[in-house]
């Protein structure tokens, strides 16, 4: 299945870094009756997630908010530990980003957003995209093009969509 507006989010279950190290957290639950933001991307650390992405939506973070954005979820597939130094370095930890790692690309797969570029690497990583879902139905969805930037994906484009 490859998600669209419209359609309801599959649960799966995501890993954050806790206190006492990964915790497993159920997307369902975080979606349930609350209007969430889920930026995806093909991993931790490579540069235009660092220096593009993932600031778009720590500058935009407060104005999603205002908007009744209750969670801005960056999911990548990676694991907790790099997901939780990836935000500490980023500052989207600072600035109220989950970081979220979907550890065996279950969520990816069941939104069809996942893909693979062997020669740098990546196996089943997530494509570029965000969405906007409301009690876990999305509503907004930017998915960008291969080998593109993020200005469709980007915090900019989904706070002047919602």
């Amino acid at each position: 299945m490859t998600i669209s507006v419209g359609a309801k989010l599959p649960d799966a279950s995501v890993q954050v870094m806790g206190g006492n190290g990964p915790e497993a957290v159920s997307l369902a639950s975080r979606l349930a009756g609350r209007n969430v933001v889920i930026f995806g991307l093909p991993g931790a650390y490579t540069s235009t997630c660092t220096t593009a992405h993932v600031p778009s939506f720590i500058r935009t973070r407060e104005k999603l908010a205002a908007k009744g954005v209750d969670e801005v979820i960056c999911l990548s597939v990676n694991d907790a530990f790099v997901m939780k130094a990836w935000g500490d370095s980023t500052g989207a930890n600072a600035a109220g980003i989950t970081m979220a790692a979907d550890v065996d690309a279950s969520f990816t797969k069941a939104v069809g957003m996942e893909f693979s570029a062997p020669a740098v690497g990546f196996f089943d990583r997530s494509k570029r995209y965000a969405l906007y879902a409301v009690d876990g139905v999305v509503k907004v969805l930017h998915v960008e093009l291969p080998g593109g930037g993020c200005e469709i994906s980007g915090g900019e484009a989904m706070l002047a969509a919602i």
